[in-house]
């Protein structure tokens, strides 16, 4: 990161953060603001958070410490940021009620149906650096996607484009909740815009929406339960007593946003990117188990699913299997990994298959035929 650019732009900084949003806008996003750096409040809910254990496994929160908060000390020389917004509402998926609805079919967050959102947003991110650049000359700037410990859900806030909700994401009142977020840390002292100010109001909807109640409290999410941290950021067994509550999602959770109100005004996205791929909106479960290795690394090519890896993938739809009806296809598709040589896997698919068995045994006593 070079010097302060304070006193020698080409371009007074009002007219170059008015080339820099029509710029944004020709490359997609939907929104852009530009953030002052102090993050004292949010460092010590931050802090707080830490300290209640909230984030679980997830060691690197504590190991980045205040850089996480302080972005001069991240990049030295940032005295601005530039925080961007991409829409990511996939338009033409199966609804999300009736797939959560249907214990049969995988659920997958709506994030993550289409292109792997850290690609296209660093993309998007360096493109406008670079316009930046061929404007001013060469300035000092870190592009992020969710790459580096930063506050960006802060940011985002301190940039105008929306508030930090009950449930921990960021709501904007004309568009909602679904949508991914990214920075620029910047040596260029650009106005502020206005932080935006908090509308949920007395609405507690996405409290008692999250499954496993992991919003504790309005505005703290202890991670440990949070169904996006137990199919993504837990590399380990889910605990036993959280996998019913997992119900048919494989794949992170959109549960509290869905309860939101403010999403009725979502917008779809316009990144051809974020488009379904594989049908991976609407399929059986036990077509997904039934993937191999090389196909689940065919099938998530360039996607985030791909991130946790076959093996944690298995272990996620054996316990969707696990709360699916019993049906023989259900079992057949669980036996048929019972002897996986992960013993994560098979971990997982014997406590499904108890719980089938628990089914079974009163029917068959009962003169039922199994299955």
């Amino acid at each position: 990161m070079h010097g302060t650019r304070q006193d020698d732009l080409s371009l007074d900084a009002p007219a170059l953060l008015g080339r820099i949003r029509t710029w944004a806008q020709e490359l997609g996003f939907a929104r852009v603001g530009i953030a002052h750096i102090d993050l004292s409040q949010d460092e010590a809910h931050f802090l707080d958070w830490l300290e209640a254990g909230f984030a679980g496994d997830m060691d690197y929160m504590a190991r980045h410490g205040t850089r996480r908060s302080r972005p001069a000390v991240l990049v030295p020389g940032t005295v601005s940021v530039l925080s961007a917004r991409l829409d990511y509402w996939p338009a033409e998926a199966q609804p999300a009620h009736e797939v959560i609805a249907d214990p049969a079919t995988g659920y997958i967050s709506r994030y993550a149906l289409g292109r792997d959102y850290h690609k296209v947003m660093r993309q998007r991110l360096q493109a406008l650096c670079e316009r930046i650049e061929s404007l001013i000359g060469p300035f000092g700037h870190r592009a992020f996607a969710d790459s580096a410990p930063v506050l960006e859900k802060a940011l985002a806030r301190n940039a105008g484009l929306g508030w930090i909700g009950k449930h921990t994401n960021l709501i904007d009142a004309s568009s909602g909740s679904y949508f991914f977020l990214g920075e620029i840390y910047l040596d260029l002292a650009l106005p502020p815009d206005e932080t935006s100010g908090a509308h949920c109001g007395t609405c507690e909807a996405c409290l008692p929406a999250c499954p496993t109640g992991a919003i504790v409290a309005p505005y703290r999410l202890d991670a440990r339960r949070c169904l996006s941290y137990l199919t993504i950021e837990l590399k380990g067994s889910i605990p036993a007593e959280l996998r019913p509550l997992l119900g048919n999602r494989i794949y992170g959770c959109d549960d509290c946003q869905l309860a939101c109100p403010w999403n009725k005004f979502a917008r779809a996205a316009r990144e051809p990117d974020f488009a379904v791929r594989h049908g991976l909106d609407r399929t059986p479960l036990t077509e997904l188990f039934g993937w191999s290795e090389a196909e689940f690394l065919e099938r998530t090519a360039g996607s985030a699913i791909r991130r946790i890896g076959w093996v944690r993938w298995l272990r996620n739809i054996a316990v969707a299997l696990g709360n699916a009806p019993t049906t023989p296809d259900i079992i057949a598709a669980l036996e048929s990994r019972a002897a996986h040589p992960s013993a994560l896997v098979r971990e997982h698919v014997r406590w499904a298959l108890e719980r089938h068995d628990a089914v079974r045994m009163p029917m068959a006593a009962a003169g039922f035929p199994p299955g």
